[in-house]
């Protein structure tokens, strides 16, 4: 197994790491400026954001091909300019901007974290042309950035930019149901990935053990409470990193395993 992420500088990471998922998105409106920096507080040691294209090549850090969700505009992200972009606010930010993955990027290197980024598809499902490529000139210090995309094609041009902490080939439950560990296994080799990241319900010990056996680091989204949290900290899954949506909870329950592994009970 890989070992953990992390600046030079900085102590071994607990394991596994864990990251605000779009900065904590049972807390604070996600992906904002709001979200981002409240996410520096927490024990988590990464902060996951998602990014889109504006119609002239910026980096627009929304989880949704569209604004109708999250801001008071609506339509495709790539419709707009990125100055058109900068109008629209957030909703329930009490007006904030849509950030700018750069804007982004800084925020979550101030509080030193690892920033966790998912470079998204537009609304036909197509990868961005330019897209991994203005990420990659965006983020500032890619050693200490997690690059990340369900498209094989984007993270295979993520790996020949190189730089980057992992790359990390995300796959949903449908594809993880219909695909044996050795495929999902030759999926990552084929596109330089050196993570394969899973909804937390798809993991079990058999396919933990087989990716770990051949070097590769396993991840996981979508552990939101208690009962997938737990799932999601059993030492036989040995998972590398946990997004979640409720990073306190995260944790508190990843102290509280430690302290009973260690023979310590929880406070």
């Amino acid at each position: 197994m890989t070992g953990p992420v992390g600046r030079r500088d900085t102590p071994i990471m607990p394991t596994p790491e864990l990251a605000s998922h779009r900065g904590g998105a049972f807390l604070w409106p996600e992906n904002s400026l709001s979200a981002i920096r409240a996410a520096r507080a927490f024990e988590a040691e990464q902060v996951e954001i998602d990014i889109h294209m504006s119609r002239d090549g910026e980096p627009v850090v929304m989880h949704d091909a569209t604004l109708d969700r999250m801001t008071d505009g609506s339509g495709p992200v790539s419709a707009l300019d990125w100055a058109a972009l900068q109008r629209l606010r957030v909703k329930g930010t009490g007006g904030e901007a849509i950030p700018h993955l750069r804007e982004a990027a800084q925020a979550i290197a101030a509080g030193r974290k690892i920033l966790r980024l998912e470079i998204k598809s537009d609304t036909t499902g197509a990868p961005y042309p330019g897209l991994a490529r203005a990420a990659a000139h965006a983020v500032g210090e890619r050693a200490a950035t997690v690059v990340m995309s369900f498209e094989p094609a984007t993270l295979a041009e993520l790996a020949e930019l190189g730089g980057f902490a992992q790359y990390v080939l995300l796959v949903d439950g449908r594809r993880r149901r219909a695909s044996r560990a050795e495929d999902l296994i030759a999926a990552c080799r084929a596109v330089g990935a050196t993570e394969l990241g899973l909804p937390v319900e798809a993991v079990d010990v058999d396919l933990a053990r087989a990716v770990h056996g051949v070097g590769l680091r396993l991840s996981v989204w979508g552990a939101n409470h208690a009962p997938t949290l737990r799932h999601a900290l059993s030492p036989e899954l040995a998972l590398d990193a946990i997004a979640t949506d409720d990073p306190p909870l995260a944790a508190q329950m990843r102290a509280d395993a430690m302290r009973l592994r260690t023979g310590h009970p929880p406070d």
